[in-house]
């Protein structure tokens, strides 16, 4: 029988769905969605290119809207990665 694999980065669990990425756990206060709005080919694979990251509140209760804490943008997944973990840990360690 297969086991289920999640995806962590830096001990935060990984979801994605299409171009959103997911990072955080849901049952926490807060998670980091990253967007990847642009891309360019290199050889045969798909890179990042431009990479829109939310600091969100998981709270239901609010609307989409409500729930972003901050916004940036960047310009390679990695980057983008780097600057979620740093709101992620930063946001929840006072949470």
């Amino acid at each position: 029988m297969a086991e289920k694999v999640t995806l962590e980065y830096k001990g935060h669990p990984l979801r994605r769905k299409d171009n959103l990425i997911y990072y955080g756990s849901m049952s926490d206060k807060y998670i980091a969605m990253l967007q990847i709005t642009e891309t360019k080919k290199v050889k045969d694979m798909d890179v990042a290119t431009r990479v829109v990251v939310q600091l969100q509140l998981t709270d239901p209760e609010l609307k989409s809207r409500d729930r972003v804490v901050k916004k940036t943008e960047k310009n390679s997944l990695y980057a983008a990665m780097d600057v979620a973990y740093v709101w992620l840990t930063r946001s929840l360690k006072t949470a």
